[in-house]
């Protein structure tokens, strides 16, 4: 079986880091708050390049948490794009605003800024840039679109860490970025975790102090907050596996090429692409088939596993029917039945990216 994700293979590399790090914490007895969060804190904020870092409990924490920082006006609308996972635009209802829903790129699979300029009213507040699948969107168009009309934009980087757009990590290229580390992301911790990244020290802040029931101090609690807090387990976790982020990142890039190169021309399947300003962080390799159903369980059946991410496009999931936009001529409307993702992650060998491609080709009728 080529597996889609191989976790316990992951952790089998480095094995001695990640149980040094547990056994620490242990010996410490330091799970909430402390150091290993500090510390992790500093680390991340350093390799996504943002001065500030915010540990929290997950990465929907992380998107609501900054949302409500922001201060927007209540009901004011907050363009999202149509593909996405549902926390990118559940955090924006939970934060008492409305969503809005914009297409994506069909190359990208990134917020349109085309078609974000066509949704914006006066009552726009915000845009959500998804950088979808580990590709970074088009954030000079994005920002420059945000001053224009005098928008925040928050980054969700929940599957981009370590991407890059103009040779800059994302996270602090608007007003924040939010993170999951969730375990299946490219650094993923061993249960649920989050982060808030952004330049600005005081909204920086104002989300710890969300974090942690509206306080800086023990019992100093200056307004009414939540309790959302990345541990130090899992901090520990995370720190240990950052130091080997960037050399599973060129991993997943090197078996894009290859699936590329492999894949090119094969009628009837589209491969990503990448944008020439963007270093694409793959956590996800997407190729869209009209015959997705079919090509999926042809890879089942030569012990190949592939995914689905994301089934149904969120302006037709039933939570979004009061909208109406399920309707609307978008293309995340019409590709929702035709995206499939690849195996992708440092586990997968030249053998076993070999035995994808053949078995894509042969469903194509090519050898």
């Amino acid at each position: 079986m080529i597996k889609f994700l191989d976790l316990h293979g992951q952790y089998l590399g480095i094995k001695a880091e990640i149980d040094g790090a547990i056994g620490e914490v242990i010996r410490q007895s330091a799970f909430i708050g402390g150091e290993f969060v500090g510390r992790f804190e500093a680390a991340f904020a350093a390799y996504q390049q943002a001065p500030h870092c915010v540990g929290v409990g997950n990465g929907t924490d992380a998107l609501e948490i900054v949302l409500e920082a922001l201060d927007l006006p209540a009901g004011g609308e907050v363009i999202v794009p149509a593909n996405s996972f549902i926390a990118s635009s559940e955090a924006v209802t939970r934060a008492g605003l409305r969503v809005v829903f914009a297409d994506v790129d069909p190359e990208t699979y990134t917020l349109d800024p085309e078609d974000a300029a066509r949704r914006i009213s006066p009552g726009t507040v915000a845009l959500v840039a998804v950088h979808l699948y580990g590709h970074p969107c088009d954030m000079a168009r994005l920002t420059a679109l945000a001053r224009q009309h005098g928008l925040k934009v928050v980054e969700d980087c929940a599957q981009a860490h370590g991407a890059e757009y103009r040779g800059k990590r994302l996270g602090a290229l608007a007003d924040a970025g939010t993170f999951s580390f969730y375990p299946g992301k490219n650094l993923g911790a061993y249960g649920d975790g989050g982060a808030i990244t952004t330049s600005d020290p005081a909204l920086a802040k104002r989300c710890r102090m969300i974090a942690n029931h509206g306080r800086l101090d023990k019992y100093n609690h200056e307004f009414e907050g939540r309790n959302s807090r990345l541990d130090g387990l899992q901090a520990a976790i995370l720190e240990a596996k950052l130091r080997h982020l960037d050399d599973w990142i060129e991993a997943r890039n090197r078996i894009a090429v290859a699936y590329g190169r492999a894949l090119a021309g094969v009628a009837g399947l589209e491969v990503p692409r990448v944008r020439p300003e963007c270093r694409h962080a793959f956590h996800l390799y997407v190729v869209r088939s009209t015959r997705r159903d079919e090509l999926a369980a042809h890879l089942k059946a030569r012990g190949i596993q592939s995914g689905v991410h994301y089934p149904v496009a969120l302006p037709k999931l039933p939570a979004y029917a009061y909208l109406g936009q399920q309707e609307e001529p978008l293309f995340a409307n019409r590709s929702d039945g035709q995206l499939l993702s690849l195996p992708i992650g440092e586990h997968l060998s030249e053998d076993d990216v070999g035995r994808v491609t053949e078995a894509i080709r042969e469903f194509h009728g090519l050898r």
